[in-house]
């Protein structure tokens, strides 16, 4: 019993000489946790399970069309990591003025960042479109699925101008403890993405049948509706975020310096785990349309597994940034380790739920027998990757929500972009193990980022970081 009030409530899990005032009752730093956290982790889980049944929908077209839209999965964060990066910066400033009840300085990031963003999107978006062919190829696109994945990728890269707007308004809405906005927002842009895969890839009453083309079109539209969705939440009256015509719309160079402080490493994080992810997917991309198609089935379910830990790592992560914006470092301390505790709780379950479930959850892509023997044994790695996954994505939300973005990014940079990438193929093809060896490479990769995270948050050097 002693040892489970040290390590779930409140006086137990910080010390008495890291108290900066009263504390709260562990009932409502609890309760408060989860009504920040619930809404962003229901987004995420729900997204990802519309992104399953997305990718489900493509898998009656066969092997080669869910290669084409995996193939298209990192050229694609990877042109988003310069708008990625700016909204993380974003929530982690807004985050801020909020603790310090400063309305005034939250809008002005909001509008600043919401002029880059745009001008972000329409760069990046462009270039997607333009070398679409050359970005497929160098990450590893087969020739048998190469032209279907071109028409794949461009499409998508129009509707992702709309998506980075959007994503930008949503990351200060978090910043801001929003979090419901977020989910509304992203769950009915993906159902009429959804809603539309389903018309243009089958061709259903007046539609046409459109195949990997109308899968595309439908994202671009759910993209679009997103956009809409938050540009609405920003124009009612009365939100703590609002966006008025009559308002100062010039670029405030102080303003963009303070976002850009947090964003430039977190541009460097993002470039590092997309590069990383980028290898690893070449990799498994050699081992043929087979394995590639396992793993990418595979990969929707891990994102199920990730976005039940990002969603916590987005609340935590606002959490953290107003207590620092409220000068109580000690709360901060306390929701992250909250925040963890909760996480590895959903992780052993998951992680159960998982391997019992391993045939049925592959059965549902594909009634390939060989892929789903190969897709039940990657899911029992899966399982442990599960324990180490969900708790480092919190941990690092914590430090992120703080600022300590250097850290995240050299975390990055050796963990995703040298040792996955080295691990998993020295597994695959050194050791003769294919898709099984390069998903052992995650394992290590997610237990080293574990480990380190969690030394680096219980230093608690990132309570002392100014933005």
């Amino acid at each position: 019993m002693n040892l489970l009030k040290k390590w779930f409530t409140v006086e137990g899990l910080l010390p008495h000489q890291h108290r900066n005032g009263e504390l709260p009752k562990t009932k409502d730093v609890y309760l408060r946790t989860y009504k920040m956290a619930w809404p962003s982790a229901m987004e995420a889980v729900l997204i990802a399970l519309i992104g399953a049944a997305d990718m489900v929908m493509v898998g009656s077209l066969g092997s080669g069309a869910i290669a084409s839209v995996g193939i298209a999965t990192q050229p694609k964060f990877l042109l988003m990591s310069l708008v990625i990066a700016l909204n993380i910066g974003t929530t982690v400033i807004v985050a801020r003025r909020k603790g310090a009840n400063d309305i005034v300085g939250a809008n002005l990031v909001l509008r600043n960042a919401l002029l880059l963003s745009i001008l972000l999107s329409l760069v990046t978006c462009t270039i997607g479109f333009v070398f679409a062919k050359p970005f497929l190829t160098f990450v590893g696109a087969s020739p048998e699925y190469l032209k279907d994945a071109i028409v794949y990728f461009k499409i998508i890269m129009v509707g992702q101008f709309f998506y980075g707007i959007g994503l930008t308004i949503t990351a200060a809405q978090r910043g801001a403890g929003n979090t419901k906005i977020s989910m509304v927002t992203n769950i009915t842009a993906n159902l009429v993405n959804v809603l539309f895969n389903w018309l243009l890839i089958n061709g259903i009453w007046i539609f046409p049948q459109w195949g990997i083309m109308g899968a595309a079109v439908a994202t671009a539209l759910g993209n679009f509706v997103s956009l809409v969705l938050a540009l609405r939440s920003v124009l009612r009256k009365g939100s703590f975020l609002t966006l008025k015509p009559d308002r100062n719309w010039r670029i405030e160079l102080p303003v963009l310096k303070s976002v850009w402080n947090i964003s430039s490493s977190a541009l460097v994080e993002q470039i590092f785990i997309r590069i990383g992810f980028m290898l690893y997917a070449m990799s498994v991309a050699n081992l043929g349309t087979m394995s590639f198609a396992t793993h990418n089935i595979c990969m929707q379910v891990m994102s199920i597994t990730f976005s039940v830990g990002d969603g916590l790592s987005i609340a935590c992560s606002a959490l953290v940034g107003q207590s620092l914006g409220a000068k109580r470092p000690d709360l901060a301390i306390v929701y992250g380790k909250v925040s963890q505790r909760i996480g590895l709780l959903i992780a052993i379950l998951l992680g159960i739920g998982i391997s019992l479930s391993r045939f049925f959850l592959v059965d549902l892509f594909t009634n390939d027998p060989e892929i789903i023997a190969l897709g039940a044994n990657i899911l029992l790695i899966l399982s442990v990757i599960v324990l180490f996954q969900i708790a480092q994505v919190i941990t690092v939300g914590s430090l992120r929500g703080a600022g300590d973005v250097k850290f995240v990014a050299m975390l990055s940079m050796i963990s995703v972009t040298i040792l996955r990438p080295a691990l998993s193929y020295f597994l695959a093809y050194s050791m003769g193990l294919g898709l099984l060896g390069s998903w052992s490479g995650v394992v290590l990769d997610q237990a080293l980022r574990f480990f380190v995270s969690r030394y680096r948050f219980a230093q608690a050097k990132w309570t002392k970081i100014i933005v």
